[in-house]
């Protein structure tokens, strides 16, 4: 297929990310309009002709969550209606991730249902980054491809020169992740184990693991009000360690997570531009890592029926050969 078979097209939610994908690939922005109606409902319009072209839409469905998923839908009818060939859902935050499982009678699986509304109104693949758990993969029946932000992290640490590195989960559910990272640094890890006496809160019970006077890198797939990671960051700080990072792939930031920030031991908070983080929310401790590299080789391998595992295998051994 060539670059004129292929289009991407940007929603509101993360212009820049989009933008940069753009420059990378060399393919210009597909233009649209997107206009809201007096009460509120999305108007979506593609301005040039997408007849018989695989398209990509760039839209992280981040705060404000709910209008942002619908801008995406909007614009997923919008192609369809105009004989797109492929829709591929570029979503590098997938917002409702952490309703995935029923907890308690009545609640619903909003992943689910979100994922449901995708597929209905006709994506044919979705690309995203570190789902909260890899298990919504199999919420879709289509292609999911569920990139991995770790990488990314990984090289800009070594790159940092940090030495005595101990890689922490900030709980139990995270376990696997940190372990994973600890295998791309050559590292130990160690485990918060935490309970959650309500939604956006917790309390650090005990530290499974050695952390004292280590460098401490804490991982976890996002950061949304900061308390987790604060919390955790403040035991770890009691109990000995050093210097104190934290790697999250979505910058959510919801409420004091800013404050929270500002005020924890925290030296360092690396995150991904999964999500736009508005000019305010852009402190001195924050380092934005970009993903558009990434999304543009996978858009290209994607477009032309390339296997993806050829690529991360190189990025891994790449990374391997710097230990």
């Amino acid at each position: 297929m060539e670059l004129d078979h292929i289009k991407i097209i940007s929603g509101t939610s993360n212009r820049p990310l989009a933008e940069e994908i753009s420059k990378y690939l060399g393919i210009p922005l597909t233009p649209i309009t997107i206009k809201k109606f007096a009460d509120g409902e999305t108007y979506a319009r593609i301005d040039e002709s997408v007849r018989g072209c695989n398209v990509f839409i760039v839209q992280s469905t981040s705060n404000p969550a709910n209008e942002n998923l619908m801008e995406l839908l909007v614009l997923i009818d919008a192609l369809k209606r105009a004989s797109a060939n492929d829709i591929i859902g570029v979503i590098p935050y997938y917002g409702y991730a952490r309703q995935e499982k029923k907890i308690v009678p009545r609640e619903p699986i909003t992943a689910k249902l979100v994922a449901n509304l995708l597929t209905t109104a006709g994506i044919k693949r979705m690309i995203t980054f570190d789902l909260h758990v890899i298990q919504i993969q199999g919420f879709f029946d289509i292609p999911v491809d569920n990139l991995e932000a770790m990488p990314l992290f990984a090289e800009y640490l070594m790159d940092k020169g940090i030495k005595d590195i101990v890689v922490v989960s900030p709980d139990v559910g995270g376990a696997a992740r940190a372990r994973e990272f600890s295998r791309l640094l050559n590292t130990g890890i160690a485990i918060i184990d935490k309970r959650r006496p309500s939604q956006n809160e917790a309390q650090v019970m005990n530290i499974i693991g050695e952390v004292e006077g280590k460098n401490v890198v804490l991982v976890d797939d996002l950061i949304d009000t900061a308390g987790t990671i604060t919390l955790g960051a403040e035991e770890l700080k009691k109990r000995g360690a050093k210097d104190i990072y934290v790697c999250a792939t979505h910058a959510v930031l919801s409420g004091p997570a800013i404050e929270r920030l500002e005020k924890s031991p925290i030296k360092e908070v690396i995150v991904s531009n999964s999500i736009s983080i508005p000019q305010g929310k852009k402190i001195n401790k924050i380092k934005v890592l970009s993903l558009a590299p990434v999304l543009s080789e996978t858009i290209m391998r994607v477009h032309r029926g390339e296997p993806m595992g050829l690529f991360f295998e190189k990025i891994f051994k790449q990374i391997a050969a710097r230990k």
